[in-house]
């Protein structure tokens, strides 16, 4: 899924390889997908992206932008975008098409669900977009200790997964990169954030910008790919790859239980769950 880290990923490559480039063929929802949203009709796509010049790409958080001639493309969540040299084969199967005046083209397939939307670049397509751009990321300078402790003095009975990962308030950080965050925090998903301490919250946020800086600068995270299909080179320390493996800290289990619509990888003994 595209957070954070992976979607600076993406725009660096897409900005690397594409920019420039004229589109001379596109094709969107060919493989209908029940789970794939879009602004409008699929079909309605071509004809609004032909012609046009990929002139940059921007990452906001979990979305990625993609500027064109006045238009926008935006993709996120389960959006898996790959670009095919000239000449290379492109899979059947997709969800988006988008063939390029050198030869090569850029595809994308959705894994679960994601947003591919196109919509006019004037205009935040959704309050989502508008946050990813507006609120500032754990990145950059602006996202500061003063600001993460007044979200969390606002979190009421929030839990750590709750708060960190639901309703945008940290644009970018969703369900995937909160496993690393809450592990080197010592701190279980299920942990209301009003019973944690305040050294508690202050190294929750050191972990926020510290753990995605690295994700970043490693290329993303290894559970996930980028824009030619190659795994992030950061190695997740809590994720599908660890379940059932020793805890790196104090070699326990690391098990994986259902919150909140999603996984969560825990080791019981360095995230114990405070009884409130």
């Amino acid at each position: 899924m595209i957070e954070l880290p992976e979607c600076g990923v993406l725009s660096r490559q897409i900005n690397e390889n594409i920019r420039g480039l004229k589109i001379i063929d596109a094709a969107a929802g060919t493989a209908p997908h029940g789970f794939a949203f879009y602004t409008g009709e699929p079909a309605r796509y071509a004809a609004a992206l032909v012609d046009r010049t990929v002139l940059e790409a921007r990452a906001f958080g979990g979305i990625l932008e993609v500027h064109m001639d006045g238009l926008l493309l935006l993709f996120n969540d389960g959006a898996n975008l790959r670009y095919h040299a000239p000449g290379s084969p492109v899979p059947e199967k997709h969800q988006l098409y988008l063939r390029f005046d050198n030869g090569s083209a850029l595809t994308c397939t959705v894994q679960m669900y994601a947003g591919i939307h196109l919509c006019s670049e004037d205009r935040y397509h959704s309050v989502y977009h508008q946050a990813a751009r507006e609120k500032p990321s754990p990145l950059g300078g602006d996202f500061t200790k003063d600001c993460f402790m007044a979200m969390a003095s606002q979190s009421g009975k929030l839990s750590a997964k709750a708060f960190l990962a639901t309703e945008q308030r940290i644009p970018g950080l969703g369900n995937g990169v909160l496993q690393d965050i809450l592990f080197l925090a010592r701190i279980h998903p299920k942990n209301r954030v009003s019973a944690l301490s305040p050294e508690a919250l202050g190294g929750l946020y050191l972990r926020v910008t510290e753990t995605l800086r690295e994700m970043a600068r490693l290329g993303g995270r290894d559970t996930e790919k980028d824009l030619f299909g190659r795994p992030g080179g950061y190695a997740t320390l809590m994720s599908r790859n660890a379940l059932g493996k020793p805890c790196p800290v104090c070699g326990g289990r690391v098990q994986r239980m259902s919150y909140m619509g999603g996984n969560v990888y825990v080791c019981p003994e360095c995230q114990p769950i405070i009884k409130t």
